[in-house]
């Protein structure tokens, strides 16, 4: 009789690499969810013996999942496959109850361990047809920054011993004055300071743009342990810093997933304790269409917060959606 699997994620890019990597022949009757409450429903109807689960995904994540599925003592063995893959992340989900926790991208033997080592591993069955799943290119954008917006995290959580907040990328295809608009919104209200830095390979061309929220440099400065009075010269320092750690970290994640390498330029101030609105009346951008992909990070318990914005050409989106192709089969 095939095992009930329930593969739990908003991305449909995510979902049919998750599904590719179950192992070969494995008798499974897979099902589908794209956040937390329709996994709690699958469950429920009796779809998920085995729970393959994301962490960040709207209406309900996965740490809501878990704890709801605790709570109600629902029927279900939880694997986490998360891009988040902060030491905190993985302390949570283990104290909520989760099984393992696999990092994206995953892979067929990785699965094929943790199920050995649990002894949930079903019955074969030769003729197994692979699972079929349609997968929207937008996701397959969202997927890769969420994967490297994770490494970026990570990097960040593990060098200031704090646990970083990470919101889904949002991903849109818009020409330069809706851009304009777009930015402004990300802060509105705020006074940010902003580093650009280009970067390009294989066909790939953009421009990272982070945005440091006015308020962070206190508590950065305690975090790093920052000597000295917190003056303009400290302010840019500390800016420099997360820009080289973020964006750095974001773009290699990036690099590594697609398999190509990334030239980069040197970080360019773009202003400093401004509204974007303002910032962007001095900075004529470049492009007529951009593919843009913004991430937030917070940082928990404390008053930090910044945008990272991956803006690439409109050229890059043939060899950027070739590249996906191949990650997916």
């Amino acid at each position: 009789m095939p095992t009930p699997v329930l593969i739990c994620d908003d991305s449909s890019f995510a979902r049919k690499q998750m599904a590719r990597a179950l192992p070969k022949g494995w008798d499974v009757e897979v099902s589908f969810a794209g956040n937390g409450a329709e996994a709690l429903d699958a469950i429920k109807a009796g779809k998920a013996d085995i729970l393959f689960l994301d962490l960040n995904m709207p209406v309900m994540d996965g740490y809501e999942a878990l704890a709801a599925i605790r709570a109600q003592d629902l029927p279900t063995l939880t694997i986490v496959v998360s891009g988040d893959i902060q030491p905190e992340a993985q302390a949570r989900v283990t104290q909520l109850g989760a099984m393992a926790f696999l990092k994206k991208p995953v892979g067929e033997e990785e699965i094929a361990q943790v199920l050995t080592q649990y002894g949930i591993r079903g019955t074969d069955k030769a003729d197994a047809a692979p699972v079929q799943v349609e997968v929207d290119i937008r996701d397959g954008y969202k997927e890769v920054a969420n994967v490297a917006m994770g490494q970026a995290a990570d990097f960040l959580a593990r060098l200031l011993n704090v646990f970083v907040l990470m919101p889904v990328p949002h991903v849109n295809m818009i020409d330069s004055a809706d851009l304009r608009m777009a930015l402004s919104a990300v802060a509105v209200g705020q006074n940010v300071s902003a580093v650009c830095q280009g970067f390009i390979g294989a066909g790939i061309a953009g421009e990272a743009l982070l945005l440091f929220h006015e308020s962070s440099f206190q508590d950065i400065a305690e975090l790093t342990q920052y000597q000295g009075k917190i003056d303009g010269n400290a302010e840019l320092e500390l800016l420099m810093d997360m820009a080289n750690i973020l964006i750095g970290a974001c773009l290699k994640g990036l690099a590594d997933q697609l398999e190509v390498s990334f030239s980069q330029g040197p970080p360019v101030v773009l202003g400093r304790h401004v509204q974007v609105s303002d910032l962007l009346k001095g900075n004529t951008l470049r492009w007529k269409q951009t593919l843009a992909i913004e991430m937030g990070y917070r940082i928990e318990n404390r008053k930090i917060s910044c945008d990272l914005l991956l803006l690439l050409t409109e050229d890059s989106i043939a060899s950027l959606n070739k590249r996906l192709q191949y990650l997916i089969g």
